[in-house]
């Protein structure tokens, strides 16, 4: 297998590396710790071909155009959604709070930062309660021009009611209202829901790479 690593901590991987999701190599014996590399798939959608559908919410449920006071709350639903989940160990500023806080804000101070593609998902079950944060996606522009969803985050009980896929029709139509023709996500290859949710609503993988993660040997 022939691996090659670059600046952002990823391997591209060449075509005959088989089927592993993950590839653990020692790296400090010392310190017991081990890079650990994630197979991670690069998606895209070609929105000429395949324009945005619309997906009314749910019962209950209410999407959100993002606004600074906001963040905090997409901070809320990322952490809550990913926390427990293998992108936890793929990305760990998701298994805290402040990690997810930070996340947000350096997505959304950004230049390439797009609010046309950032949704905030939120349920309440009658007038008197309160709101919950329940699900986010946010948008960037790569400097080729293609969109790029950076975190589409379902809360756990709130999942498998088609929220993800609104939140998705909401940010592709953001993008397309932007003049933006192409939009790309990664998804962790160990992640099927997201990845059956991807190819069903035409995006295809056009790539696949590896997430250099260090991790501690138990």
């Amino acid at each position: 297998m022939q691996i090659v690593i670059d600046q952002a901590s990823r391997v591209d991987i060449a075509p005959d590396c088989g089927n592993s999701q993950r590839i653990s190599i020692p790296s400090d014996t010392s310190a017991r710790m081990s890079t650990t590399y994630f197979k991670r798939y690069r998606m895209e959608i070609d929105l000429v071909a395949h324009p945005p559908r619309k997906k009314p919410a749910p019962l209950g449920y209410q999407l959100l155009p993002w606004n600074d006071s906001l963040l905090d709350f997409h901070a809320q639903a990322k952490y809550m959604s990913f926390r427990d989940e293998i992108d936890a160990h793929v990305f760990p500023c998701f298994s805290e709070l402040a990690g997810c806080r930070r996340l947000m804000r350096d997505i959304s101070n950004k230049p390439s930062f797009m609010p046309e593609a950032t949704w905030l998902a939120t349920y309440q079950v009658d007038d008197e309660s309160e709101k919950e944060c329940c699900g986010t996606i946010q948008g960037i522009r790569q400097s080729s021009g293609i969109g790029s969803i950076q975190n589409l985050g379902i809360v756990e009980g709130h999942r498998d009611q088609g929220l993800g896929t609104c939140l998705l029709f909401q940010s592709l139509d953001g993008y397309r209202r932007a003049g933006l023709e192409r939009v790309s996500l990664e998804v962790t290859a160990e992640n099927d829901a997201a990845i059956r949710l991807y190819l069903r609503h035409d995006f295809a993988i056009v790539k696949t790479v590896y997430k250099a993660v260090e991790m501690v040997c138990m």
